[in-house]
């Protein structure tokens, strides 16, 4: 085949067979624009939850990523916690700029453990629930991760797959067209 043959070849393509968009497309792709939004924002809301029960290294690595989130100018949202997750990333965004860290805690204040209510000293933004007292930990705090993921636009989760109520706080941020990022630990 001379090369002037080659160049005129066309290569046709059946449009017939293409899958046609279903209605409910619509809403997926409202959902992704919206997710691609809030990547593209500059400053913005960011949940980070995750297990109690971490190796140093990785609260060390938390804490980095809050400081950093904090320093980009987002507002980093958690809960009380005196070890693991939510204590790493308490400590990273007090380190950056403590104006744009927002602890919601399960309960109370005064019922933490004395470490955490130590820990919270000098936190601006502190959101109790005193109408949660008389729940238990585990009621609370489902409630309390929900609640957290609804003001938040993103949620870094840190989690085992065992970890029932973390997948579920996951699932819930997905429902709600939140960009989830998950770090297992095992």
């Amino acid at each position: 085949m001379s090369d002037q043959n080659k160049n005129d070849q066309q290569i046709m393509v059946p449009l017939d067979d293409l899958d046609k968009p279903a209605e409910t497309d619509g809403h997926a792709l409202d959902a992704l624009a919206m997710e691609l939004a809030t990547i593209q924002q500059s400053a913005k809301k960011v949940a980070i939850i995750g297990s109690r029960n971490l190796p140093i290294t990785h609260q060390q690595i938390i804490e980095i990523l809050s400081y950093a989130l904090v320093i980009q100018g987002n507002t980093v949202i958690t809960s009380g916690g005196s070890s693991g997750t939510n204590a790493a990333a308490i400590r990273g965004a007090m380190k950056a700029n403590p104006d744009k860290l927002r602890v919601i805690l399960p309960q109370t204040i005064g019922q933490q453990p004395s470490d955490v209510q130590d820990q919270l000293i000098g936190v601006p933004n502190i959101i109790e629930h005193p109408d949660r007292s008389m729940m238990t930990l585990a009621d609370a705090s489902r409630i309390c991760n929900r609640e957290i993921i609804d003001e938040c636009q993103q949620l870094i989760c840190f989690l085992s797959h065992t970890s029932n109520t973390l997948h579920k706080a996951i699932q819930h941020a997905e429902d709600s067209h939140k960009v989830v990022t998950a770090f297992y630990l095992d």
